[in-house]
Formats: C-alpha cells, sequence, structure tokens
C-alpha cells in the first residue's frame, strides 16, 4: 500500500483546486511587483530598514514560484509536505553552514580552483538534505525527489542570497543608492538556478532507486550532478545581466523539462 502512494493514476485522486494549480504561475508576477514597488520606495527615500523587506521577497520568490510548480506538476505529496518544509529549512541552514566552512578551507589551500571548487561544493552540500531523505524513504519516485531538491535549493538560495545582500549593504556603507543595481537584479535570479541544480540533480539521484531499476542511472546521475556543477560555475563567472538571465533562463527550463515528465512516472 505505501509503495502505491505515488503511483495511483491521476484519475483517482481529487482535483486540485484552481488557486493551488496556479499558484506558482501567481507567486512570480505577484513577488517581481512588490520586489519592484519596495525597491523603488528604498531608492526614493534611501531608506535602508527598507532593504530586509527587499531581500526577502527577492530571494524567496522565484524559489517558491518554481517550488509551487514543482509540487503542483509533480506527484501528489499527499502526508509530506511538512517533510518539503523541513527540507527546505534543514536543507538550507545545513548547506550555507557546510558551504562557508568548505570553501573557506578548500580557498585557502587551493586558492587555483576557485569558482569552480565554489560550484562543486555548494552543489554537494545542497544534496545532504535530499540524500538522507533517499537512503531512508521507501518510497523514491522520480517526481518527489525533484520537489525535495527544489526545496533544498530554495533554502539555501534564500539564506544566501539575503546574507549576500547584507553583505554589499554594510560594504557600501549603508548607502543604499551605492548599492549596485546588478547586486539587486541577482537577488531574483541567482535562486532561479539554486533550485533548478539541486531539482535536476536530485531526480536523477531519485531514479537510482527506481523499481525496476534504470539502465545507466549511475551514468545520468553523475552528468546531472557535474551539469549543475558547470552552470553554477558559469553563473559565478558571467559579467552581465544578460549572462545571468540565460543561465537561469536555461537551468529553470531543464528544471521543468523533468518536472512534466516525472508526472508520468509517480
Amino acid at each position: 500500500m505505501d509503495e502505491d502512494l505515488y503511483r495511483a493514476p491521476a484519475a483517482l485522486a481529487p482535483r486540485r483546486p484552481w488557486w493551488l494549480r496556479l499558484s506558482g504561475l501567481l507567486v512570480l508576477p505577484l513577488g517581481v511587483g512588490a520586489y519592484a514597488i519596495v525597491l523603488s520606495a528604498m531608492l526614493t527615500t534611501r531608506n535602508p530598514n527598507l532593504f530586509p523587506t527587499l531581500l526577502l521577497i527577492g530571494a524567496i520568490t522565484v524559489p517558491l514560484s518554481v517550488l509551487l510548480v514543482s509540487y503542483v506538476m509533480g506527484p501528489r505529496p499527499d502526508g509530506h509536505s511538512g517533510l518539503v518544509a523541513l527540507t527546505a529549512v534543514v536543507g538550507g541552514a545545513i548547506g550555507t553552514t557546510a558551504a562557508s566552512v568548505l570553501e573557506y578551507s578548500t580557498l585557502r589551500q587551493m586558492p587555483a580552483l576557485g569558482m569552480l571548487a565554489v560550484g562543486f561544493i555548494e552543489e554537494a552540500v545542497k544534496l545532504v538534505m535530499p540524500l538522507l531523505v533517499f537512503l531512508v524513504a521507501r518510497r523514491r519516485t522520480e517526481g518527489l525527489g525533484v520537489v525535495l531538491g527544489v526545496a533544498s535549493g530554495m533554502g539555501f538560495a534564500v539564506l544566501e542570497t539575503m546574507g549576500y545582500g547584507f553583505t554589499a549593504l554594510i560594504s557600501s556603507g549603508g548607502n543604499v543608492a551605492a548599492v549596485d543595481q546588478t547586486l539587486l537584479l541577482r537577488g531574483l535570479l541567482s535562486p532561479a538556478g539554486h533550485v533548478a541544480w539541486t531539482g535536476m540533480v536530485t531526480a536523477a539521484l531519485w531514479r537510482l532507486g527506481a523499481v525496476p531499476p534504470r539502465r545507466h542511472a549511475g551514468l545520468l546521475f553523475v552528468g546531472a550532478f557535474l551539469l549543475a556543477v558547470l552552470l553554477h560555475t558559469l553563473w559565478d563567472g558571467a559579467a552581465t545581466v544578460a549572462l545571468h538571465v540565460g543561465i537561469a533562463g536555461i537551468s529553470v527550463a531543464i528544471l521543468l523539462g523533468l518536472v512534466i515528465p516525472s508526472r508520468l512516472r509517480r
């Protein structure tokens, strides 16, 4: 019975309400609109007290939108909403803390690795919480893996983006007008990359536990992880907003390409 929970035909499951089905699409424009309003108010009034609000909206809008889309289009995680939330909180806390320690140690000893090391470390630590769930869970559907990966990436992205923004404000001496516009835009784009990269890697991870076993699942997982590291490294090395937009768009497109087919493999 337990093993069939995520494999029940969609026709037997109650139809989700319209507002839940459209929630991911609604959150994005509402969040971007709120971000623009707060940004305008902050720059007009030069009031740094609005900066935490701006960071929170910017950090959470895209990850929450992608998470809701994955939740709705993927399998029904009935009874597992708490697990998704726990993965976001714990995965984010573990990921940011572990990444900070490992990056500090690695870059001190091997500075030549630079952004490649950062990409490898961050993509690895974001997998800690999903991997723990994978090892203990009895239900290993690819769709659930995507949702948990997106949740872990969301938690990491929100915390990292907020920390990054606060650092920029402090380094500018609290002068809001001096904060680069690119930094503010990255608050919307960087989280999109994080949730997409972790989501596609965990989708490949969950294939390792598929029954019956899938051919080349191990190679697919390694390939997905290396692709995530590559996209992450390209993101860190991008020098223009256009490149950041392009990398984020490609990353989210890959994730959605996994979410839609995974709905058929519940």
